[in-house]
C-alpha cells in the first residue's frame, strides 16, 4: 500500500510509502491514479517506474491466462512465486481489480 495527498480536487499531489500527517488515505500502489500522478512526474525514472507497475499487471494476466488453459499448473512456479502470485490476487479482490473480467476465484 501507498499513502496519498489529496488537493482540494481530489487529485493526489503526494506519494508516500509511509503513513505520514499529509499522506494518511491508503491506495494500491498499481491504482491507475497512482499510475497517472507517476507518469507526470519529470524526469524519465518515475516514467519508468510507472511502466512497471503497469506492467506488472500485463504479467499477472499472462500468467492467469496460462493457468487457465492448462498451460502450466500454479504448483509449476517456486514458491516465492506462489506466494507472491497469490497477494497479488487477494490485493485485487480487495480492491476489486479484474481485468480480465474472469472469474475472481481462479488461480
Amino acid at each position: 500500500m501507498l499513502y496519498t495527498k489529496r488537493n482540494p480536487s481530489g487529485e493526489i499531489v503526494m506519494l508516500s510509502k509511509e503513513p505520514t500527517s499529509e499522506c494518511n488515505e491508503t491506495i494500491a500502489p498499481d491504482s491507475p491514479e497512482v499510475l497517472a500522478f507517476l507518469a507526470d512526474q519529470p524526469g524519465s525514472t518515475s516514467h519508468f517506474i510507472a511502466s512497471d507497475l503497469a506492467f506488472v499487471r500485463v504479467v499477472e494476466d499472462i500468467l492467469e491466462v496460462l493457468l487457465e488453459k492448462g498451460i502450466i499448473t500454479f504448483t509449476d512456479l517456486p514458491e516465492a512465486a506462489q506466494a507472491k502470485v497469490m497477494e497479488r490476487k487477494s490485493l485485487r479482490v480487495k480492491n476489486n481489480v479484474d481485468l480480465l473480467g474472469g472469474d475472481s476465484d481462479t488461480i
